[in-house]
């Protein structure tokens, strides 16, 4: 065959013409032709599907790279946010704890015991995981609010009554807030109920309250316990590991801080009382239930408060009486002597604002001085009802209501009264010590006064005068701002306790006191 012709080639009877090697390397013809001709399409489709998905993804990528950015800045946003929100809300500084959260929880809950129980669960679990409310930075560290009680400097004069934390539940988040002294309590030797409810009333237009709780109590137990696993905590913590001697250690001073507030420069007060079935008129029964609290909590209170001024315990003022009051406070002085612990507590005794007779105070200075107790708390609520705020203001229908309801009334229209009756007792008890110093009872005054300086033995002076310690007060009832603190630091008192006023005005009301405290130069 001649080259280049074309030849004819037959497939299973089918003619296919093909082109000779000379026409091509390879041959092309028919069915496999064909099939090379669909694979090159093929392959410009897939390499033309492949230019364009490359085109597609150099779209997509700035547009996922957006997407990214986007998620980040709004992540970054979210983080910011919820970290400046902590911060805020978490300050004691932050307007919104007195103008929102405090009028929410009033609108939310229109009893106010049901309030006062939502606070302190809150406190109490926001606590636990570092959520709660706190001051922030040093701000007491300029020292200018300094005070020296009981031979500790405090690094305010500023407390916190009993009543905001009845069974002890929350000390350390009360002391977060700012307070030099939290006062816990009161409690009774066993459990009681209190009275029925309602028993706690606002006075919204007076920021005032009236309650009959009834010295409502877990018992002195219950209250032993939650303060021993404190200490036990605060042990294990710091290094003293988990066991009863390292419990004892702490409490005896090696952590260096007070063994009942266990914070440097603050100090915590266990507030005592009798059960209400106790018969007033049986002394000796009344002694023993404040000495079952004392036995139960001396050693985990820098302060033991002795209460015999609840106006809502049937008789129990009647004890402020000179003579039961002596025997009474006697026995309490006795049993903190006694606790296993290397410094003893300080005892107190709170006192009624109603109980203000030349004749009545002056059988409680007496009584001061001839139990050896080492200090006043002037005073508690009262079963009088004051004139509204301002001069001549006429309260709404049902706040005139709620005067007439039984129980203890707390709030601002109660200062001058405190603060008067402050200057009474520290008249009164500086001039018994006076006319004390010059007797030849002085020597045995002092032995069952005097403490020695924290973390040291007590041990009075063996030879020479004996020089009284001063009483201390602290002074309760009405103050709401840092002129009303300074006044009643200046007509004598150690501390200005408060209660309703952080009731109605939050847990900034104490930063605030101590910030007015420094402006007005105290």
């Amino acid at each position: 065959m001649a080259t280049g012709s074309v030849r004819r080639i037959t497939f299973s009877g089918i003619p296919r013409i093909c082109q000779s090697p000379r026409q091509s390397p390879i041959p092309r013809c028919g069915r496999f032709a064909k099939r090379q001709s669909v694979r090159y399409a093929s392959d410009v489709a897939a390499a033309g599907g492949k230019a364009t998905a490359a085109t597609e993804t150099a779209k997509e990528a700035p547009k996922k790279a957006g997407r990214g950015l986007r998620r980040t800045v709004l992540g970054t946003s979210l983080v910011l946010t919820l970290l400046v929100g902590y911060v805020y809300g978490t300050d004691t500084r932050a307007s919104i704890h007195r103008y929102g959260v405090v009028p929410l929880i009033r609108a939310l809950y229109p009893d106010a015991e049901d309030a006062h129980h939502l606070g302190v669960d809150a406190l109490k679990t926001l606590y636990k995981y570092g959520l709660h409310p706190r001051e922030r930075g040093d701000q007491d560290g300029g020292g200018s609010l300094a005070t020296e009680v009981f031979g500790y400097t405090l690094s305010n004069p500023i407390g916190i009554s009993g009543g905001l934390d009845k069974h002890a539940e929350i000390p350390d988040p009360l002391f977060a807030i700012g307070p030099a002294i939290v006062e816990v309590g009161g409690t009774t030797p066993l459990p009681q109920d209190g009275n029925p409810r309602p028993r706690v009333f606002r006075l919204p237009s007076q920021k005032a309250m009236i309650n009959r709780y009834g010295l409502n109590s877990k018992g002195a137990d219950h209250m032993a316990a939650i303060l021993e696993k404190r200490v036990q905590d605060y042990a294990y913590a710091n290094g003293f590991g988990l066991h009863e001697l390292a419990e004892k250690r702490v409490l005896d001073g090696e952590a260096g801080v007070p063994p009942g507030s266990l914070q440097a420069g603050k100090l915590l007060a266990v507030q005592v009382a009798k059960n209400k079935a106790t018969p007033d008129n049986d002394i000796e029964a009344v002694k023993r239930d404040y000495v079952y609290c004392v036995d139960r909590l001396a050693k985990y209170a820098d302060i033991l408060v002795v209460n015999v001024s609840s106006p809502n315990t049937p008789g129990l003022r009647d004890l402020q009486a000179s003579a039961p009051l002596t025997a009474i406070l006697k026995a309490v002085v006795g049993a903190a002597k006694s606790v296993d612990r290397r410094t003893k507590p300080y005892v107190m005794v709170k006192v009624s604002p109603d109980e203000d007779s030349e004749q009545q105070v002056s059988g409680i200075c007496d009584a001061v001085w001839d139990s050896g107790v080492d200090g006043v708390i002037v005073g508690n609520t009262t079963n009088r009802r004051p004139d509204p705020l301002p001069k001549g203001y006429t309260l709404p229908s049902k706040e005139r209501a709620t005067l007439k309801e039984t129980g203890g009334y707390s709030g601002p229209q109660l200062f001058d009264r405190t603060v008067a009756l402050v200057a009474r007792y520290r008249t009164m008890l500086d001039d018994a010590r006076n006319a004390s110093e010059n007797t030849g009872t002085a020597k045995e005054l002092a032995a069952t006064t005097t403490h020695a300086e924290p973390g040291l033995e007590n041990v009075p002076p063996a030879e020479g005068p004996s020089i009284l310690p001063r009483k201390v007060i602290f002074a309760s009832g009405g103050i709401t701002n840092g002129k009303q603190a300074r006044d009643v630091l200046n007509a004598g008192a150690s501390v200005a306790m408060m209660y309703t006023g952080v009731v109605y005005s939050g847990i900034g009301t104490v930063t605030r006191v101590k910030r007015e405290l420094r402006e007005e130069g105290r």
